[in-house]
């Protein structure tokens, strides 16, 4: 805060604050060479930095002089991630001013890349790890986190993180780039975010025998122990986080239609692989329809993959078949899936359930 002193002067006075070295090494608060004459007055930090107060338009240029000395787009993005464990501000600054050229390395593909090699590039943790050891303690580690005030929370098992497959405990890096991409993009404000990884094990053998490797060194939990560690959870999220919003990122699709299934009538949830692409989908279909003319419940459409996105968007335009008329078996009749051995079809024995509907 900020108030008039005796004679007039401008005075910094600053309540529940860290000072010093402390404030320069929490990140949500430090302003760098940006902080005033009076600031560094009032919260000790003279001598702490250089003399010179640079504005916030100084500091971007000059990350954005350093990120282009980066030899690599992995470069540039263990850089920004760098920046972003130092001074959020100025983080969320060079990403607002300079999203086209950002957000191919804070996410896709380059995000992709940085979950490959998390263990070997990791520098300091972001968000909540909860591994199946913590089981019957999820809601004391859930606490741990600083913030009370929660409001979105992305979570990942890592077992299908981009088209990279299962990557465990390295998949850590999706739900921070899109939480990163929610406040640069959306305004929402980066206290409110939490990302959070399910580490269930993995899989990936090459994981499993890298020395580097971040996460628990097992395979992953079978069916019932992994939704016993999903619900406790959700419940405990429910209890400390009652007003938040639990986005499903990156699960694989039988789990993740699955979990959908279970938890969206029940609590604030999203998927967006399914429902986000879905909506997308569905959309670009309707100004398709406006283009050519005709109706969508006339149209058969065919899928090329039967994945997590294309049954989400199966599933949306199927949804709103039915909302024209159609029955629900009819709408599904619409669509055609294909995927990595044919035609989805009944007389195949090695159908997923989550595809049946479709055959």
């Amino acid at each position: 805060m900020s108030d008039k002193g005796p004679k007039g002067e401008k005075q910094i006075r600053i309540t529940n604050m860290p000072t010093g070295v402390d404030l320069l090494h929490e990140a949500t608060l430090n302003k760098g060479t940006a902080f005033t004459e009076e600031e560094r007055q009032a919260l000790g930090l003279e001598g702490l930095l250089p003399p010179y107060v640079n504005s916030l338009e100084t500091q971007v240029i000059r990350v954005m002089e350093n990120f282009h000395k980066k030899p690599s787009d992995l470069e540039k993005y263990i850089y920004l991630m760098s920046l972003l464990g130092r001074n959020e501000t100025l983080f969320y600054r060079v990403v607002m001013d300079k999203i086209e050229e950002m957000m191919p390395v804070v996410y896709t593909p380059t995000v992709g890349r940085a979950c490959q090699e998390y263990g070997h590039i990791f520098r300091r943790p972001r968000g909540i790890f909860i591994s199946a050891k913590d089981k019957g303690g999820v809601v004391d580690v859930l606490r741990n986190w600083p913030n009370r005030d929660v409001r979105i929370i992305v979570v990942t098992d890592g077992e299908r993180i981009l088209g990279l497959g299962d990557l465990g405990a390295n998949g850590m890096g999706i739900p921070v780039g899109k939480l990163c991409l929610y406040t640069a993009c959306a305004g929402v404000h980066p206290g409110l975010c939490l990302p959070v990884t399910l580490d269930v094990g993995t899989n990936n053998e090459e994981l499993l025998n890298d020395v580097l490797y971040v996460g628990l060194r097992q395979r992953r939990l079978g069916r019932e122990p992994y939704d016993d560690l999903v619900q406790e959870f959700i419940t405990a999220v429910r209890e400390l986080y009652p007003n938040v919003l639990i986005q499903f990122e990156d699960f694989a699709t039988g789990n993740a239609l699955r979990l959908l299934d279970i938890y969206r009538d029940r609590v604030c949830t999203f998927n967006d692989d399914i429902q986000g692409t879905g909506v997308v989908g569905l959309a670009g279909l309707y100004s398709a329809m406006r283009i050519v003319g005709g109706k969508l419940k006339d149209q058969r459409i065919l899928f090329l993959g039967a994945g997590e996105a294309g049954i989400g968007i199966g599933n949306m335009i199927s949804s709103a078949l039915v909302v024209d008329g159609l029955s629900e078996q009819e709408a599904r009749k619409r669509c055609w899936f294909v995927d990595s051995k044919g035609l989805v079809v009944k007389s195949r024995s090695d159908l997923a359930e989550y595809k049946l509907p479709y055959a």
